[in-house]
């Protein structure tokens, strides 16, 4: 399903304005939603270099229940620990991503438990499943053939990525054992080398373009 004609109005009014704005999830629970705090900038910097998108460096917090939520295309959620939607933030959340927004939460270890319970009050009839490699989030704007890249160990396992879907589309993006957020970090955050952070930024302008296009 296309998005909601007010998503629609507002998309046109940020290209009219020759700006657009992301936003980091501010959520309860106790969980470190503002971990990661340069990834973010980062990306969006790459995304403005290379694929030609024009978004303000400095990304906006909105919480859960805010009806501000509705600004943006794209919401980034991250973190380590709990999480804790209210049936209030639960109902907000769901009018957003089926009116047109789009989430993208970034397993940055230990969330998965949390935030797979959460989503429960969002879509009840709803769970997550497994995009294969050869969906269009992964090769939008670069090519991954493999799906989803490893940028930090954690646990060992393979990296895994996540949606659910609501008439067709996309709405919500999970990446799980992959943690693209490390990735974005300045260098000397993690001394990551420069190929698994530009891996890690690729897909993220990945998930942008896509996003930003459906």
């Amino acid at each position: 399903m296309k998005k909601t004609l007010l998503f629609l109005l507002f998309n046109v009014l940020l290209l009219t304005l020759g700006a657009q704005e992301i936003a980091v999830l501010k959520y309860k629970g106790g969980g470190d939603w503002y971990s990661n705090p340069t990834a973010l900038p980062n990306l969006i910097k790459f995304c403005n270099k290379h694929i030609n998108t024009k978004i303000d460096e400095k990304p906006r917090t909105v919480e859960v229940g805010n009806s501000d939520i509705f600004q943006y295309p794209l919401v980034y959620m991250t973190g380590h620990g709990n999480v804790f939607f209210s049936d209030d933030d639960a109902e907000n959340l769901y009018n957003y991503l089926v009116s047109g927004g789009f989430l993208h939460i970034d397993d940055n270890y230990g969330m998965e438990p949390f935030i797979t319970k959460e989503l429960k009050k969002v879509f009840p009839n709803a769970t997550l499943v497994e995009l294969p490699a050869n969906h269009p989030i992964f090769s939008t704007a670069f090519e991954f053939k493999n799906g989803l890249p490893k940028i930090h160990e954690h646990d060992g396992k393979r990296p895994q990525a996540f949606g659910i879907f609501y008439e067709g589309r996309l709405i919500l993006l999970f990446t799980y054992e992959s943690d693209l957020g490390d990735g974005w970090e300045d260098p000397e955050v993690h001394n990551d080398p420069e190929h698994v952070r530009q891996k890690a930024l690729k897909m993220g302008a990945n998930i942008v373009k896509y996003a930003f296009e459906n």
